[in-house]
């Protein structure tokens, strides 16, 4: 597979398909939340939000936002090169939220108990050939 264009539309495609694919409700533990991650300094001067939406464990939406942005349980901003090494996996997302790469707005304790949740779809996200 080419390397496909981060958090272009044929990325976000590729991303719903695969984590749709690899992840059922009962390893996302039936979660239903919606996050939005705001990448600061994108590449082209934007500023730029991928928007997930899980129910009952499914993601049943995917997408690349700009403002206004949707209402979310929680948002999750940083540089864009952070949320590219997230999911390059070469940083986890609890280490760089901890280390005050990203900034969380949420409830904390909630966020971290979905930290490993987190982790497993970004893990998913990694094996996606890119070119950031």
């Amino acid at each position: 597979m080419p390397a496909i264009k981060y958090l272009s539309p044929e990325w976000t495609a590729e991303a719903a398909g695969r984590l749709r694919s690899q992840l059922t409700p009962e390893q996302m533990k039936n979660l239903t939340s919606s996050m939005l991650t705001i990448y600061h300094n994108c590449p082209d001067g934007q500023e730029r939000a991928l928007y997930y939406r899980i129910e009952n464990g499914t993601f049943t939406e995917i997408s690349v936002r700009q403002e206004p942005f949707p209402q979310v349980e929680f948002i999750i901003s940083g540089d864009y090169e952070v949320f590219a090494k997230i999911s390059r996996a070469e940083i986890g997302s609890r280490s760089a939220l901890m280390n005050g790469k990203l900034r969380l707005k949420g409830n904390m304790v909630k966020a971290l108990s979905l930290a490993s949740i987190v982790d497993r779809f970004n893990k998913i996200l990694s094996e996606i050939p890119c070119e950031y």
